[in-house]
């Protein structure tokens, strides 16, 4: 099972891109505030499709993004996190942040988009090799 969750912006000015989607018809469904990391995670979606969402990341000391760094990453929830990194890596493909925790896991396409890959419900319990993995790149 595979299912798409969100694609992640990251926003200077998130009041006026909440604004920007509200024109196109989109609401907020939730928001995550995280004063230790400094930044904020807003959910937004059209209301008769709210499982495709936006999620808009706002980190509160950045400065402005470069070309392209604004973009973050396509999400998908994955029913074994560990078999799909598994099939990945036997594809050939780098996880660049792997699944240590059983929860989490990016990897990045040919052209170097980033996808997040996240265990549907709990994670599931920490296994080698992935715990001992380091990350690879950036993501």
């Amino acid at each position: 099972m595979i299912k798409y969750l969100h694609t992640m912006i990251r926003v200077s000015d998130p009041e006026a891109t909440i604004r920007f989607f509200e024109l196109l018809g989109l609401k907020e469904l939730r928001r995550y505030d995280n004063e230790a990391g400094r930044f904020s995670l807003i959910f937004l979606a059209a209301p008769d499709d709210e499982e495709a969402q936006i999620e808009l990341t706002y980190n509160w000391d950045e400065k402005g993004y470069g070309e392209g760094r604004n973009f973050g990453h396509v999400a998908y929830s994955v029913s074994n996190i560990y078999e799909v990194c598994q099939r990945l890596m036997d594809g050939g493909v780098t996880i660049n942040r792997p699944p240590r925790d059983g929860k989490m896991a990016f990897v990045r396409t040919p052209d170097n988009i980033s996808i997040e890959l996240l265990q549907a419900g709990p994670a599931l319990d920490p296994a080698e090799p992935w715990t001992s993995m380091s990350n690879i790149g950036t993501w």
